[in-house]
């Protein structure tokens, strides 16, 4: 057992939140590093004692238990700072990454009923956030810590994700999801409080959950990225080799640029350990060579799968030789420990092993709901028959089947597999067709409509340097040997980047926007 299993163990019958958890991590603990932030070092005294502070602070402005507090701030030390303070003063936190545009912000902000920001005074002056107090992170004394009773039921954050109605949608979390997903998938790593955990991700994208989480249970230290460094993969790089970090989650899609990033220079010597993926179908390729061409000891590449309404991860999978050479194009494993997946049709029946449909999932992860969104809420949210009797499911939208091991494929989003011209295609399959010629460094594809009604496939290449300037001819002879004549893109436009959301996922709406014709593309 590891050293994080054991120390969950031995508080899983009765640590009842996430800040007694830290507390607990804190007082065994206290002079060792718990954040390291540039030339800052925060130790988990230090930590302990600010987010106390910031607690104090938020009582003292009228904070109450189950209140929902924005935070305003940049990718810094005040991030676990104020994540703690507000939930040690019983409240729940809802993210407001300042990279994302105003009027989102400010639709968050209304939506969720937030009246007490905590962050940065200069960035809320310039949201335009009228009558709503922002206090800063780091605080001086103002008067005694509060010490609400926090239950596992209580609310731990509202992390707002896409809506199909073009408005975000504030999804609840408790600190018992947390906990159950810290119990479950902790122990299938092997960690310690020497390792490393790089906080890479805007703490919008549930992704930095587990990676401030899994490394405050496990009393590891963190270490922050600001957004200039994520965004450069040459800069990335340098931090990733000087802080030492051993546990990096990834975005496919961004460890695409910083794999080539590593491959085409002089590649430093890192310290990995864990290479976590999840948010987007795995590029098996790309992670295989990244791991033949490392330095030293490759480190462990897990694929791991999970909405945020499972809370971060359902499955997890440690990616072998034999995934790299297989022919199951995204593995993501079996279910985590605490939940259970099925695979359902529209008519919400179970499919058989080997049939594609809709994953299905239940267990102590799942979601309370979306804020102020019942009718929505039932829809995604649903009881069904499970084996067990009537079972709360979240029903993910997203496609896969159950192979022979009992592991899942995933096959990817129902919506993202369109109809065209009658045929039903699946965009990611095209994607990671055209991904393996040698003049793509990445691609994305897209379905575009003229205002005449024609539909047409458009292939969004990132090319490689020195790449052909005109290349739709090569690549449509690359792609016509592998993918059958309706799933070969119509056209092909080369881009400088693919569109990314704030959580470095594919932003679809915007590479449709850039997709559709308003100057010539290449044919």
């Amino acid at each position: 057992m590891t050293t994080a299993a054991r120390r969950l163990t031995g508080i899983s019958t009765d640590v009842g939140s996430l800040t007694e958890l830290f507390r607990r991590v804190a007082a065994g603990q206290p002079d060792a590093i718990a954040v390291v932030d540039g030339d800052e070092t925060v130790d988990y005294a230090g930590l302990d004692a600010a987010s106390d502070r910031l607690a104090a602070s938020l009582a003292h402005a009228g904070v109450r238990p189950g209140d929902l507090v924005g935070l305003l701030l940049e990718r810094s030390a005040d991030i676990p700072i104020g994540i703690l303070g507000v939930l040690k003063a019983g409240a729940a936190y809802v993210p407001l990454d300042p990279a994302y545009p105003a009027e989102r912000i400010r639709y968050m902000v209304a939506d969720a009923g937030v009246r007490v920001v905590a962050g940065d005074p200069a960035l809320a002056e310039s949201l335009d956030l009228p009558g709503i107090p922002v206090l800063p992170v780091r605080t001086a004394e103002v008067g005694p810590v509060p010490a609400p009773t926090t239950t596992e039921a209580d609310p731990a954050y509202v992390i707002y994700t896409s809506g199909s109605t073009g408005k975000p949608k504030g999804c609840l979390v408790s600190h018992g999801n947390v906990l159950a997903l810290l119990r479950a998938a902790l122990p299938l790593f092997d960690v310690s409080e020497s390792d490393r955990w790089a906080l890479f991700h805007s703490f919008n994208f549930d992704v930095s959950v587990w990676e401030f989480w899994a490394a405050m249970a496990s009393g590891a230290t963190t270490v922050t990225v600001p957004q200039r460094i994520a965004q450069s993969p040459a800069d990335f790089l340098a931090l990733l080799a000087a802080e030492r970090v051993t546990v990096l989650g990834q975005v496919p899609s961004v460890f695409r640029s910083l794999a080539k990033t590593y491959a085409d220079g002089e590649p430093p010597e890192l310290a990995l350990r864990y290479l976590v993926f999840a948010g987007e179908s795995v590029d098996l390729d790309v992670i295989s060579a990244f791991l033949d061409g490392y330095r030293g000891a490759a480190p462990v590449a897990v694929n791991m799968y999970g909405p945020t309404e499972t809370t971060v991860y359902a499955t997890h999978r440690v990616l072998t030789a034999e995934d790299f050479t297989g022919r199951v194009r995204s593995p993501i494993g079996a279910a985590l420990p605490h939940l259970t997946i099925e695979i359902r049709d529209e008519h919400a029946t179970v499919l058989p092993d080997g049939e594609v449909g809709e994953m299905w999932i239940a267990g102590a992860g799942v979601a309370a709901g979306y804020l102020h969104r019942p009718e929505l809420t039932a829809e995604r949210f649903v009881t069904a028959t499970g084996p067990s009797g009537p079972t709360r499911y979240y029903r993910t939208g997203d496609l896969a089947r159950k192979l022979a091991d009992g592991a899942l494929e995933y096959i990817g989003r129902n919506d993202q597999q369109v109809k065209l011209r009658g045929y039903r295609i699946e965009l990611d399959e095209v994607a990671a067709a055209l991904r393996g010629h040698e003049a793509v460094r990445d691609v994305a594809v897209t379905v575009v409509s003229t205002p005449a009604g024609a539909q047409f496939l458009v292939a969004c290449v990132v090319p490689m340097p020195g790449a052909p300037e005109k290349p739709a001819a090569v690549l449509r002879e690359h792609a016509a040997g592998i993918l059958p004549r309706y799933m070969v893109p119509d056209r092909y436009l080369l881009v400088p980047a693919l569109p990314l959301t704030g959580s470095g996922k594919l932003d679809r709406d915007a590479l449709r926007e850039l997709a559709t014709p308003r100057r010539p593309a290449s044919r």
